[in-house]
């Protein structure tokens, strides 16, 4: 049985990333729950709500994550390379979560068919399978190690979750 270190130790801002469909927002809910800190969902802020995942433009999405990080707490979900360092300044703590490709194939199906209000969804629900993501989670299959690599070098406290399985232990460990 795995070990994790307590959720206190990772502080109340604290970055979740891995590769889609891994469990990172219905991670951060729970865990802003627990600490009574705001779940921020960076895709919510990348894309313009009421739509099918449109684009929102860079400034505005850059301005909206630089914003967020500024509040004293926060659980925040999503990757984003190109906005790390600023997160990563403000972070006092990292989970990266990660699960097989093809069960990650299998939540987007579900999730986007049949759970209109899932943690993380756009309001206004116009999601709908898309050829873009199916290639995206192919082409991110092994990307979890660079994940990974960019949590180790910031000093961090990290909490490692290779698995679905192992996400679900560390919410009861955590009592989440």
């Amino acid at each position: 049985m795995q070990t994790f270190q307590p959720l206190e130790a990772l502080g109340r801002r604290i970055v979740i990333m891995g590769p889609t469909n891994a469990g990172k927002s219905t991670l951060a809910v729970a865990i802003g729950k627990k600490l009574d800190i705001p779940a921020i969902h960076l895709d919510q802020l990348r894309h313009l709500p009421n739509t099918d995942w449109q684009v929102r433009p860079d400034d505005e999405f850059h301005a909206l994550h630089d914003a967020a990080i500024l509040e004293p707490g926060w659980v925040m979900e999503g990757n984003y390379s190109v906005l790390m360092p600023q997160r990563f300044a403000r972070a006092t703590g990292i989970i990266v979560v990660d699960d097989h490709y093809l069960r990650r194939f299998s939540r987007y199906f579900r999730r986007t068919l049949l759970e209109k209000q899932r943690a993380g969804h756009l309001p206004g629900n116009r999601d709908s399978v898309k050829w873009e993501m199916i290639n995206w989670i192919w082409k991110t299959r092994n990307s979890v190690g660079r994940y990974h690599g960019f949590a180790r070098q910031t000093g961090l406290p990290l909490v490692f979750c290779s698995s679905l399985r192992e996400v679900k232990a560390l919410g009861r460990a955590w009592n989440l």
